[in-house]
């Protein structure tokens, strides 16, 4: 009896352990590349400092260490709620946005009026919707909700056009808004970057949509998802990436903005 008692107490440490363990190597998944991971980093630095000054019986600093950490979940929820929010809705992310923007045809109108608008130097915002809704953000606009084509997006691109100025926003493959005001990021950017592109990475902070800049001055087509900034694609490259982001894949490795050359 003792010994069965034993045993399973053996198996329920080890199935705690191992809950545990998914549970940090879930996390560490999902704020991977976010300003949360170096914080978690850093904090778990403290942590450790916190256990030795325990065992060293480093009073001062551990009483300074446990006030901290009394207090640390809160900060980080105040301080980084817009990478959680990034993180959790990573989590349950539905598949109907890819499903219907790979395979009606939808990426492929995108980036055929992309590559027109880049060849006659026509200036356009683009924001595609993923898991995160943007409608705190589409309090300006006009309603559309029209099926994509290459021909709609470049009527409403056209410098004639009241709505030319604005971003458009794809929702579930269809033109939801247009002449749409994004919020605009406070970093600094290059000279050859402007508004367009600070309104492009501006709403990559606040979400995970894929947007498309394409510069009235150069024709340079500019892909932005949450922290990672493609310059120069041409056309097969860009409908490649908007084809991995929205199949689930994701496999966009290069990490490239203009303030952190050679990150």
């Amino acid at each position: 009896m003792f010994e069965s008692i034993f045993r399973l107490n053996n198996l329920v440490t080890v199935l705690d352990i191992l809950i545990v363990a998914t549970v940090l190597y879930w996390f560490m998944l999902m704020f991977k590349g976010t300003r949360a991971e170096r914080m978690l980093w850093g904090l778990a630095v403290v942590i450790i400092v916190y256990f030795v000054s325990q065992r060293a019986e480093l009073l001062t600093l551990h009483w300074i260490l446990s006030n901290f950490l009394g207090s640390i979940v809160i900060f980080i929820i105040v301080v980084f709620q817009q990478d959680i929010r990034k993180a959790l809705v990573h989590v349950g992310k539905p598949f109907s946005t890819r499903d219907i923007m790979g395979s009606k045809g939808v990426l492929d109108e995108i980036t055929k009026a992309v590559a027109y608008m880049s060849k006659n130097r026509t200036g356009a915002l683009i924001a595609m919707e993923r898991a995160i809704e943007l409608n705190e953000f589409l309090e300006v606009g006009v309603n559309v909700d029209a099926k994509v084509s290459k021909e709609l997006l470049l009527s409403i691109f056209n410098p004639t056009s009241p709505m030319h100025d604005g971003a458009v926003v794809i929702r579930s493959g269809r033109v939801f808004k247009a002449g749409c005001i994004l919020p605009l990021t406070d970093k600094e950017l290059t000279k050859s970057m402007g508004t367009r592109h600070r309104a492009a990475i501006g709403l990559a902070e606040e979400s995970d949509a894929a947007i498309i800049v394409v510069s009235e001055e150069t024709g340079e087509v500019t892909l932005v998802v949450e922290d990672g900034l493609y310059v120069g694609l041409e056309h097969e490259r860009l409908l490649t990436h908007l084809k991995e982001l929205f199949s689930g894949e994701n496999d966009l490795k290069k990490t490239i903005f203009p303030w952190k050359v050679g990150a």
